[in-house]
């Protein structure tokens, strides 16, 4: 046998093939659906999936604003974060996030997923989040995936 064969291969940022994917996000369970989406941004569903690279796919995710959520946390789930002032804390529920813009919440929601560091915040970039049915990024010829068929 080749010594080749048993020779593992590292992604590293000239070599990622990166892909544009669109996910409809009408009738989704909001925590589900990003979990699908923070592995796509990582690069975890592609068999040369190097942790420390960003090897993941552009997601453009359409009708945001027709995410859903069980049970009643559109009211009962909080949100907290922190000025870093005296007294600074604040306190919002995912129903405040939306009012907003479906953008907001679903952005951070797939934030929380990915790592907290530097790699992190440069996946998250990879993310496009539009309420509607339309979306402004034909010219990268993205292909509609089923996010129900992920695991």
């Amino acid at each position: 046998m080749e010594y080749n064969s048993y020779k593992t291969v590292s992604v590293n940022k000239a070599t990622a093939k990166k892909e544009w994917v669109v996910i409809d996000a009408e009738g989704q369970i909001l925590g589900r659906m990003c979990t699908k989406v923070a592995k796509l941004l990582r690069g975890k569903y592609k068999p040369s999936f190097t942790p420390n690279v960003d090897c993941g796919d552009n997601v453009i995710i359409v009708n945001a604003a027709k995410v859903q959520l069980t049970g009643n946390k559109w009211n009962d789930r909080v949100y907290v974060r922190y000025t870093g002032f005296p007294g600074g804390q604040r306190e919002f529920t995912p129903a405040d996030l939306m009012a907003k813009g479906a953008d907001k919440l679903v952005r951070r929601v797939v934030k929380g997923m990915l790592p907290k560091n530097r790699l992190g915040a440069r996946q998250i970039t990879n993310l496009y989040i539009f309420e509607g049915p339309e979306h402004n990024m034909q010219a990268q010829q993205p292909k509609q995936i089923d996010i129900n068929t992920l695991k």
